[in-house]
C-alpha cells in the first residue's frame, strides 16, 4: 500500500510546457503546495522535491533514481507507454492515466478531419491564400462529397471511439466498429467485431478511423497489407498514436493513390520532420498532434488528480484509471 504524506505536508510538481496546471489546481483552493515546471531539465534538477508529480512529455524513467520523495505519479496523457510499469511497482509508486479526459475532443476532432475531408476544406484554404476562386467541378469524383450513408470503420470502440460513433451516425453515416471484447458492446456502433476481424472490415469502409490505444497489439497495425484492403476512394483518420501506422507503407500507398489520402493528428516522429514527405503529399491533411487539446483539459486532470489522491489518503488500493 502507497502512503501519502498529510495535505499539509506534500508537495505536487507539475512539469508540463505549455498546460496551465498549477494555476487551474490553485483555483480549487485545497491549501497543497505546488510547484511548476516548465522544462526536462528543471524536472531532472528538482524532482526530489516531489511527493506527487503530475506529468507527460517530459517524463523519462532515470528519473525514478532521484525521485526519493515520489509516491504517485498522475499522467497529464492518457497514454502512458513511457512510463516502466514494472520499475514503478519495484518502487512503490502508483502511476494513473487520464483516460477519457479529452474523449470528447479527440472525437470531435476526428469527425472534424473527416468532414473536412469529405469538403475538401484543405483545398478551400489553399485557394483561399492564393486568393482563388475555384469553378464549379464536372468530374464526380473530384467534387465535395456528402457523409450520409458512408461507412466508417473505427478501430477502437473505448471513450473515443464511442464517442465518434455516435456523432457519425447523427451524419447519418454507418458505423462499424472493433473492439478487443466484442461482447462488451457497440458503443454507438451498427455493428462491433473483434479486432482480428479488421482486415475483413476494411474494404467495406469509406473512412478508416483509429482511435485505440497503443499497444503491442496495435503497433504496425495500418500496415502495407491492411492499408491495400481499403477501397481506392477510402481514407484513413488517425487520432490514435502515429506508430499503429507502417508510415512508410502509408506514404507509398498515398503516392501511388492506392487510397484517396489521409488526415494525420499523429505521426511515428513527433514533430514531423521537415523533409518528411507527408508535407507535401496533397491529399494529406495534417495537425500537429491536437485532437486532445481542449480549453477544459488541465480542469478535467486535476479532477482524475484530486480524486485519486483522495484514494491514497483512504487508503484504498484501486485508482481512478489506474496503470500501476
Amino acid at each position: 500500500m502507497t502512503l501519502l504524506p498529510p495535505k499539509d505536508r506534500l508537495t505536487i510538481c507539475f512539469a508540463h510546457s505549455a498546460y496551465r496546471m498549477q494555476e487551474r489546481f490553485e483555483a480549487r483552493g485545497t491549501g497543497i503546495a505546488s510547484i511548476e515546471l516548465r522544462s526536462r531539465e528543471e524536472l531532472e534538477r528538482r524532482i526530489g522535491e516531489a511527493d506527487v508529480l503530475v506529468v507527460s512529455g517530459f517524463w523519462h524513467n532515470g528519473l525514478l533514481a532521484s525521485a526519493a520523495r515520489l509516491r504517485f505519479v498522475q499522467s497529464i496523457s492518457a497514454g502512458t507507454d513511457q512510463y516502466d510499469r514494472a520499475a514503478f511497482a519495484a518502487k512503490g509508486v502508483r502511476l494513473a492515466s487520464a483516460a477519457g479526459v479529452n474523449a470528447r475532443a479527440v472525437a470531435e476532432h476526428a469527425m472534424a478531419l473527416i468532414l473536412a475531408l469529405a469538403r475538401r476544406l484543405p483545398e478551400a484554404r489553399d485557394n483561399q491564400a492564393k486568393r482563388v476562386w475555384r469553378g464549379m467541378i464536372g468530374d464526380l469524383a473530384r467534387r465535395e462529397d456528402e457523409l450520409g450513408g458512408k461507412t466508417l470503420l473505427v478501430v477502437g470502440l473505448g471513450r473515443i471511439g464511442g464517442h465518434l460513433a455516435r456523432l457519425a451516425r447523427a451524419f447519418e453515416m454507418r458505423v462499424i466498429g472493433t473492439r478487443r471484447d466484442p461482447a462488451a458492446g457497440p458503443n454507438g456502433a451498427d455493428e462491433v467485431h473483434g479486432t482480428a476481424a479488421l482486415k475483413s472490415l476494411l474494404p467495406r469502409a469509406d473512412f478508416v478511423a483509429l482511435t485505440c490505444p497503443l499497444t503491442p497489439e496495435t503497433e504496425g497495425l495500418m500496415d502495407a497489407e491492411a492499408l491495400a484492403m481499403m477501397r481506392p476512394g477510402a481514407w484513413l483518420v488517425n487520432v490514435a498514436r502515429g506508430r499503429c501506422v507502417v508510415e512508410p507503407a502509408l506514404i507509398e500507398a498515398l503516392a501511388a493513390g492506392r487510397i484517396a489520402g489521409a488526415a494525420l493528428d499523429c505521426t511515428r516522429e513527433e514533430p514531423l520532420p521537415a523533409d518528411s514527405p507527408l508535407w507535401g503529399l496533397p491529399n494529406v491533411l495534417i495537425t500537429p498532434h491536437t485532437a486532445g487539446e481542449t480549453r477544459r483539459y488541465e480542469d478535467g486532470v486535476i479532477d482524475i488528480l484530486l480524486d485519486n489522491l483522495d484514494r491514497l489518503w483512504r487508503g484504498e488500493e484501486m485508482l481512478r484509471n489506474q496503470v500501476v
